[in-house]
């Protein structure tokens, strides 16, 4: 009897450890995959579906995002000043191709949506704007994104040199903002007559949109990639998956972002 007891002992004792190792090891996967984050750095112009793709990311996998919100171009010195963080999605694929040509993300992004600009005017069209030729006209006071800050800026300083306006468009700037957001509170107090934004930034309450004709579209790519010093590598990646998936497209239609690809902007190449 006594062998037969410690058989039996050793058994009930093999079966509990098996049991008590299968347990512990699902309550650290889970802890780990509620205590991970990632850092992203996004265009302050995405702030809106990109708060919310954080949420949604965060209730499917366990896992928060934390974000940096500004223009392209203190993204970009920021990342290189840091070596750190896990993803960056601007405002356009001119911006991302610098970030690759500084080695700082991916070279292989993928794409989410268009920022398509617009002019936006005072409600009620004061000024009588109709066209970018019309932010010469005497005493227009012009809003701009910064050149070097913005996609939205650079954006419009191509289309003003194509248009030979620069220097005359320069000469009513009263503001070169270091973000989209600045330009949307600029309109919205009445401070500008006009100026360059995306369609997914009008305010109908304060502003009212000339679209651009076809010969000037000037919409943006939004590209989105990992860092290429991000320490989590599976995990950032598995975020860019989720923010170019069909799910977080649709995040970005919510916020009135035409999402790509669209047939409409088939001529707009990354």
């Amino acid at each position: 009897m006594q062998p037969q007891n410690t058989l039996i002992s050793l058994t009930i004792i093999l079966a509990c450890g098996i049991f008590l190792a299968g347990c512990t090891g699902t309550q650290q996967t889970a802890a780990v995959g509620s205590s991970d984050s990632l850092f992203v750095y996004s265009g302050a112009g995405l702030k809106a579906p990109m708060q919310e793709i954080g949420s949604v990311f965060k209730e499917q996998y366990g896992v928060s995002i934390e974000y940096t919100y500004a223009g392209s171009g203190a993204l970009i010195t920021q990342m290189e000043l840091s070596q750190k963080g896990d993803a960056f999605i601007p405002g356009g694929t001119p911006d991302y191709a610098i970030a690759v040509s500084k080695s700082l993300v991916s070279d292989q992004p993928q794409y989410v949506a268009y920022h398509v600009p617009v002019i936006a005017v005072a409600k009620g069209n004061p000024k009588n704007i109709t066209c970018v030729e019309d932010f010469t006209k005497p005493g227009i006071k012009v809003a701009l994104g910064g050149i070097n800050a913005t996609a939205i800026g650079k954006a419009g300083d191509k289309l003003f040199k194509k248009h030979g306006i620069k220097e005359a468009v320069e000469e009513n700037v009263i503001l070169r903002a270091p973000t989209i957001n600045e330009l949307i509170v600029t309109m919205n107090m009445g401070t500008a007559d006009a100026t360059l934004i995306t369609i997914d930034k009008i305010n109908l309450d304060t502003m009212e949109v000339i679209q651009l004709p076809l010969e000037d579209n000037m919409a943006l790519i939004v590209p989105i990639g990992t860092t290429t010093f991000t320490k989590k590598q599976d995990l950032a990646e598995q975020f860019v998956d989720f923010v170019s998936s069909d799910e977080g497209k649709a995040i970005f239609a919510k916020h009135g972002f035409p999402t790509y690809p669209d047939p409409a902007y088939a001529g707009i190449k990354p």
